[in-house]
């Protein structure tokens, strides 16, 4: 079996679960059909394993380099990206026009993930690059798409987001990048980056700088931001490439994880000549940044739920093979070691990962087929309960896999005792890339202020409504399957909890310190019973199969299902009873009494 993603697994969410084999039905994804998805998927699964995966330890103990003039990286980086461009793995969620195979993003999205568990140093690089290529695909002009997007389809050109400054990482209105206008159109950029992946190296022929920057005169904060694309390479009009575009790389950063893609600070405009062109409209940036942001924290949470996912393999296949003690009850010296999986503790750490990745994997594959369907489904009058759905759970997508993804490595390094600390085993490694993922995309803090201060407020909370109606929902139809009856109740208990605390919360509405001081215990509640309702979606497809030939199959997502209802959703009452008394004890705490 892979050690990446359970294929049995993956298919069993987009196909059982998720039905994605309808979307075939829509005139978008008319050319293609499931044998067509599992085809790519397949040949994902193969180049993650065999280009990918082999270098992923090389690349961690020899991350890129500065010499002061040139960035050196690995071969092994540059071989498997011509492999994964040469496949044509850059352009699977983009339109045929524009040169790509136009399938879903779910299954983009699935076929990115296997890229991510094998080695995300190396996927680093074209996942910006597409993330990139997409902003400009939904923002950017016609001119801007053949020029800039098209290469980085084709693999030519590779992308980057340049957000962070050495002074303002998330709080984007203190940016002081400066665009002064141009008599061409064009823009002046002057200004510093911090941060930015993937940008600087030699593996492209160009790298494409999507940058936020205030145009000379704009308003302070974040209305007066716009948007820019910015070139490391001058483009000439008939796609040549021109001179340089005047930035200068300052220096790398060195990161605990995720060493393979290379982080940097970026100069622009030293010498006053570095062009950029306007992306959108004026004063708009942020809008247009945040749609390359708002997936890239589906992605982020789908990267941190595989991370977790492969590291859950990788302790499990060692747990079978590790003979290690013996039984309880069972005193005899003499006696062979059983293999540690026989242990009800080492079952309880695999179980947890289990419990964790699995659902983590299964909402962020529904989010991402919210983006299909708003874009591409054919039921225009349910895309405004789509969106709202799309907009509460993002925050959740992206923090709360990011937070038990991470606790899931965690438990991996455990099952493995000293073994799992050492690098022979990846499993320190993929806690280490993991790590990142609660601050990349804007902390796991600021995902609970968006959450609760934003997302469960807008439209008087309509978000929320249409959330908590589909979890009752899922519960209601489970009450009358008596194999789940019990957890069907505690969801629907769990849906009552959720409003009792919202509605306590907004006793607080006009004191925002107040009410969000505990945001990332809400964020923690909520996930929880978002991830319950994953579980109970699975079940409920799981005893649709055939129950004699995946007999152990649908056993194990019962017993993960009821596992997470057991153990981690009653956890939701402490944190209830902590939201609904305002406890202060963090926002009283001063400064000086550290």
């Amino acid at each position: 079996m892979s050690l990446l993603i359970n294929p049995r697994d993956l298919n069993f969410l987009l196909y059982d679960l998720l039905e994605v084999e309808s979307f075939c039905d829509w005139s978008a994804f008319g050319e293609h059909d499931r044998a067509t998805f599992e085809a790519v998927i397949d040949a994902a699964y193969r180049l993650a394993e065999d280009g990918f995966a082999g270098h992923a330890a090389r690349l961690d103990a020899n991350e890129p380099t500065f010499d002061g003039e040139r960035v050196h990286i690995i071969p092994e980086v540059a071989e498997a990206l011509a492999a994964y461009i040469d496949s044509g793995f850059m352009g699977t969620a983009f339109p045929a026009e524009y040169g790509g195979l136009q399938m879903p993003y779910t299954v983009s999205q699935a076929i990115a993930s296997l890229f991510t568990a094998a080695n995300i140093g190396t996927a680093g690089y074209p996942f910006l690059t597409t993330a990139a290529a997409n902003l400009l695909r939904v923002v950017g002009s016609e001119a801007q798409k053949q020029r800039y997007m098209v290469p980085m389809i084709e693999g030519r050109f590779f992308g980057t987001m340049c957000l962070s400054e050495p002074q303002a990482g998330s709080s984007l209105g203190d940016i002081r990048t400066r665009a002064a206008p141009q008599d061409d159109g064009s823009y002046r950029i002057v200004g510093n980056k911090m941060w930015i992946s993937a940008g600087e190296h030699e593996l492209s022929e160009n790298i494409v700088h999507m940058v936020l920057a205030r145009i000379d005169g704009a308003s302070a904060g974040t209305r007066g931001i716009s948007l820019f694309v910015v070139p490391k390479v001058r483009v000439n009009e008939d796609g040549s490439l021109g001179p340089g575009n005047d930035i200068r790389l300052a220096g790398l950063n060195h990161k605990m994880g995720y060493r393979g893609t290379v982080n940097t600070v970026l100069n622009f405009g030293d010498n006053g000549a570095c062009e950029g062109f306007l992306v959108g409209e004026p004063g708009r940036g942020l809008a247009g940044m945040f749609h390359m942001m708002n997936e890239a924290r589906i992605a982020v949470g789908m990267g941190a739920s595989v991370l977790g996912y492969s590291g859950y393999l990788h302790s499990l296949a060692y747990a079978r093979e590790r003979p290690q003690g013996r039984p309880p009850g069972q005193a005899d010296p003499e006696s062979r070691p059983v293999p540690i999986i026989e242990h009800a503790d080492v079952r309880r750490m695999l179980l947890t990962q289990k419990a964790y990745v699995e659902g983590a994997l299964s909402l962020c594959l529904y989010c991402a087929t919210l983006v299909d369907r708003l874009e591409h489904g054919p039921d225009v009058d349910d895309r405004r309960r789509l969106r709202d759905l799309l907009d509460i759970l993002t925050p959740i997508a992206k923090a709360w896999p990011s937070e038990y993804g991470l606790k899931a490595n965690d438990l991996g390094i455990q099952v493995l005792g000293g073994y799992g600390y050492t690098r022979e085993y990846p499993l320190e490694r993929l806690y280490r890339d993991n790590r990142l993922n609660p601050i990349h995309e804007g902390t796991n803090g600021i995902q609970a202020i968006d959450l609760l201060g934003r997302k469960v407020t807008m439209n008087q909370g309509r978000a929320l409504q249409v959330l908590l109606r589909e979890i009752r929902g899922t519960a209601d139809r489970a009450a009358a399957d008596t194999r789940i009856e019990d957890h069907a109740r505690a969801l629907g208990a769990a849906v009552d909890t959720v409003e009792q605390v919202t509605e306590a919360l907004r006793e607080a509405a006009d004191e925002p310190a107040r009410y969000l001081a505990n945001a990332s215990l809400y964020l923690d509640l909520l996930g929880r019973v978002v991830i319950a309702w994953m579980w109970l979606r699975q079940v409920q497809a799981a005893q649709r199969l055939d129950q004699t030939t995946e007999a152990d199959f649908v056993a194990g997502k019962r017993q993960a299902c009821q596992f997470f209802f057991r153990r981690e959703l009653p956890a939701i009452e402490p944190l209830a009873a902590l939201l609904i008394e305002h406890d202060d004890s963090a926002l009283a705490m001063q400064a000086r009494w550290f």
